[in-house]
């Protein structure tokens, strides 16, 4: 079980290092997609985000905690995501988009290493709906490190940043698979903690780079993601 589960966390990641690699393809050859297509792949992002947070992640977190404490770890993460993206912006390390992805990415991986013994088939599809959201998060995660100046450093090294970003998800599943039971929880302050950050950063930083003057397509982006995750919900529940 523990190899099956490091074939699917390595999935994952896989695809998260795929949106990176498009994104710096995207900057080598910067006329294949056209800038329409580029703002729908961030609304897309912003989509499966919003669906994460509203189908997977605070459903199953107020379930396994009190009301009070499932409000209380969801407005912590926020103010906690709020004090990191402060701190990035005022050194120049343009990062909320890297940090949306973990915050989706992390709590979702600690689930599929809990629930892979009790129930497989949930954790093989929750896997294919994280990699669904890891291409266009990561794809918006490297175009905002190369794009928005700052730690030319981080820049030039963007796509390793991104890759060891994803496969820290092996090590977050496995501490799921030895740690945490499905109905643990801590898991469920885990889930709505990690919530709030993700809807903070979607309004703060998402959602305003996915508008596009005059154009309606993005916004469809994000009605796409939202219907992917609700695809993946109801096929779970």
């Amino acid at each position: 079980m523990a190899l099956d589960l490091l074939i699917l966390l390595l999935i994952a990641a896989a695809a998260a290092i795929a949106g990176g690699a498009l994104g710096r393809w995207e900057r080598i050859h910067p006329d294949w997609m056209r800038s329409e297509w580029r703002h729908g792949v961030i609304a897309f992002g912003g989509g499966a985000l919003l669906a994460a947070v509203s189908l997977v992640l605070v459903p199953k977190g107020m379930d396994l905690q009190p009301a009070w404490a499932s409000l209380a770890s969801f407005a912590a993460g926020a103010l906690s995501f709020l004090a990191c993206d402060r701190y990035f912006t005022n050194r120049g390390t343009p990062l909320s988009q890297l940090l949306a992805m973990l915050l989706d990415f992390v709590p979702e991986a600690i689930v599929v290493g809990a629930v892979i013994t009790k129930n497989y088939g949930e954790a093989l599809f929750l896997t294919l709906m994280i990699a669904a959201q890891n291409i266009p998060e990561a794809f918006n995660a490297y175009r905002e490190i190369t794009h928005k100046g700052g730690n030319k450093g981080m820049a030039r090294h963007a796509l390793l940043v991104i890759s060891l970003a994803a496969l820290s998800g092996v090590g977050w599943g496995f501490l799921g698979y030895f740690v945490f039971h499905p109905e643990h929880v801590l898991l469920g302050s885990i889930m709505t903690f990690c919530s709030g950050g993700i809807v903070y950063l979607v309004f703060r930083d998402v959602a305003p780079q996915a508008q596009l003057e005059r154009a309606w397509y993005p916004s469809m982006g994000a009605v796409i993601g939202f219907m992917v995750g609700m695809a993946g919900h109801a096929f779970v529940a």
